[in-house]
């Protein structure tokens, strides 16, 4: 049996068809902009939690979050940083930290645990920390959330 057609793009041949950068705005910022706030943010972020602000550190690493296709170095940066504020916090302070942020924030920051659950290893080392911070996400934010992280084309 012959499979080749499966190899066939039939998009190519229909205008209307959508490409992937067609669905949402591409990030203005250039892909060394982007990793060069990363690595202010990690900074910003290690401040912040020497000083016990994890809320601010939280925010600091949610804000204009890296995307697109051109920004995988400091997605990695960024996601890394996140796990680091998720380890260093307690259990009980979760739903605290969670409440201060605003839902665009709840949002990216469970696009984030589904990132770190997905990548293998990294669920070896912090699995129990991204499922305890999934469970408190959805007690706050709710099942809508989910819904919003799952759909949205921009990926963390």
């Amino acid at each position: 049996m012959d499979v080749n057609f499966r190899k066939i793009d039939i998009d190519q041949f229909d205008e209307d068809a959508f490409q992937e950068t067609e669905l949402y705005e591409p990030d203005p910022r250039s892909a060394d902009e982007v990793l060069a706030e990363a690595k202010q943010r990690q900074i910003a972020v290690r401040t912040s939690l020497n000083r016990g602000d994890t809320g601010g550190a939280l925010v600091t690493i949610l804000e204009n979050a890296p995307y697109g296709p051109y920004a995988e170095e400091a997605k990695n940066i960024t996601l890394q940083t996140l796990l680091t504020i998720l380890n260093s916090t307690k259990s009980t302070e979760i739903t605290g930290v969670i409440r201060t942020l605003s839902p665009d924030l709840q949002d990216t920051l469970m696009k984030y645990l589904y990132k770190g659950m997905s990548l293998p290893g990294w669920g070896d080392i912090s699995g129990s920390v991204l499922l305890g911070w999934h469970e408190k996400l959805t007690e706050v934010a709710g099942t809508g959330s989910i819904v919003r992280a799952m759909t949205d084309r921009r990926t963390v």
